[in-house]
């Protein structure tokens, strides 16, 4: 399976781009939150580096590879959740994400039906399902901007403030205002196992606010 795909844009049209890489032209469906941030993403030589997920379209008589191209490994995160929804299969959740990721898992964890149901291909009843599959779990990726880290899961109250700590500085917040956020999650809530955990609570303490 294809995890990575480095090389220069050669053709993009609508939510497809050409990446050619070792001489070999692959065919990369982009999402247009992704798709609409690629001139920012492209190095000055034209090539662009993305994580991909790889999947097979079925049909009764073949298997055609797909590959579906993200900026950051959390972007991938997020659309294997959405993916998880029954009924929304990768080609309907790469039209559907058209607005940014955090506003999508924003309105996720709040119930919020109307907006998702902006979303291309998402009616009442799927909107419906992609909040009872999805609220609660994730709160973390509305804290993304356009950049940021997969969080990993080390052990003991400090390794997760020291990881938290390293997520939140590189998604632009202050080192100070990161170790308040950090200090207000835990106070509310010490029973804390993980970073994800860690970072769902300091999204949900700042909806409170």
């Amino acid at each position: 399976m294809i995890s990575r795909l480095t090389g220069k844009v050669v053709e993009r049209k609508d939510n497809t781009v050409v990446v050619e890489a070792n001489g070999v032209g692959y065919e990369v469906l982009v999402p247009s939150s992704v798709f609409q941030r690629l001139d920012a993403a492209l190095g000055a030589d034209g090539h662009i580096s993305f994580t991909t997920y790889h999947y097979f379209l079925m049909t009764p008589s073949s298997a055609t590879p797909v590959l579906v191209g993200f900026l950051n490994e959390l972007e991938k995160e997020f659309f294997l959740q959405f993916i998880s929804v029954s009924g929304i299969g990768p080609k309907a959740a790469v039209r559907a994400l058209n607005r940014s990721i955090a506003q999508i898992a924003q309105a996720i964890d709040g119930g919020d039906a109307a907006f998702l149901k902006t979303l291309p291909g998402i009616g009442q009843q799927k909107a419906r399902d992609i909040i009872a599959k999805l609220q609660g779990r994730v709160g973390r990726f509305a804290l993304i901007p356009d950049k940021a880290v997969k969080p990993s899961v080390p052990s003991g109250t400090e390794a997760l403030k020291e990881e938290a700590l390293a997520v939140l500085v590189q998604l632009q917040y202050k080192k100070q205002e990161a170790l308040d956020m950090i200090a207000h999650a835990l106070a509310r809530k010490a029973a804390i196992a993980t970073v994800e955990e860690l970072l769902n609570e300091i999204y949900a303490g700042s909806t409170r606010t």
